[in-house]
């Protein structure tokens, strides 16, 4: 199973027999009968501890992390196919592209938009990234508490 197909809860032993995007739907349907679909999280991060870590913080707050994509085309597939309410984005990822090049295709392609979590919070990377009505930005590193408080405030603002 490749790495951005990992999550947490695919991780842990025994947490199910299905297949990881099996078990996604099935969470994301859930959560839409729920009223919860503003509770659905993609996580756009190339380094793993850090991307397992955000995982962890955002379900143990409540949310659902629809995935985990670690280039901006993996982002843009799994945002069309998993629908969250919002991304964390990091700036730098693997692959060609950076995350302002992803948080532009999921803002026009999608309306989606991101919360940036990244050691690239300077002027010119904040400017690059204004025209994609960035939810807020958080620099590396960062704690955990930080990054949900960050996220539910997201999760609050008018589209």
């Amino acid at each position: 199973m490749p790495y951005s197909d990992l999550t947490h809860s695919s991780l842990v032993a025994g947490s199910s027999d299905r297949p990881d995007d099996e078990r996604i739907r099935g969470e994301q349907e859930e959560a839409t009968k729920e009223g919860c679909k503003g509770r659905i999280i993609l996580i756009v991060e190339d380094d793993f501890l850090i991307a397992m870590q955000a995982e962890i913080a955002l379900i143990d707050a409540g949310f659902t992390v629809s995935g985990i994509a670690t280039t901006a085309e993996e982002a843009l597939a799994f945002a069309k196919q998993r629908q969250p309410a919002l991304v964390v984005m990091d700036v730098r990822l693997a692959g060609q592209r950076d995350g302002i090049d992803a948080a532009r295709d999921l803002f026009y392609e999608l309306g989606l938009r991101c919360v940036f979590a990244t050691a690239h919070d300077d002027h010119e990377t904040r400017v690059r990234a204004e025209p994609f009505a960035p939810l807020g930005w958080l620099a590396k590193p960062y704690t955990m508490p930080s990054l949900v408080k960050l996220v539910r405030e997201g999760i609050s603002k008018p589209n």
